[in-house]
């Protein structure tokens, strides 16, 4: 069961991706590739009774491909949700930047302290040294 649950994870890797290279490439066969995989983790998913098969991702996939060529309203907030839901942050930050995302976050940096005058003083002089 671990190695199925890890082949999935890496499928759902792969994918997200592929979604990124289409994003940076909208060629035909990188969206082909996309939906391949897209079918392929609905594969995986299973079926609930007979014909009624779910197809999460196959539409998803449909849906983010139309948003990244402009082809929605709503583009922007779909992809801006899509960015959301990656979790690995490199993946996160190329895929905003690849679909024009504006992600404005302050840096959480702590503060320098200020130099003070007398940092070395009470310390003994040297010569300078020479080379």
């Amino acid at each position: 069961m671990q190695s199925s649950v890890e082949d999935h994870q890496r499928l759902l890797c792969a994918w997200q991706l592929a979604v990124l290279r289409f994003a940076v490439t909208r060629s035909d066969c990188d969206k082909l590739n996309v939906a391949a995989l897209a079918a392929e983790l609905d594969r995986l998913g299973g079926r609930r009774s007979g014909e009624d098969s779910l197809h999460f991702f196959r539409r998803t996939t449909a849906h983010l491909c139309a948003a990244i060529d402009g082809q929605l309203q709503d583009a922007e907030a779909t992809l801006d949700c899509f960015c959301e839901q990656i979790e690995e942050p490199r993946l996160r930050h190329a895929f905003a930047a690849a679909v024009g995302l504006v992600r404005v976050k302050p840096a959480r940096s702590k503060p320098r302290p200020k130099r003070s005058q007398n940092l070395f003083r009470g310390l003994p002089a040297r010569p300078p040294a020479s080379l």
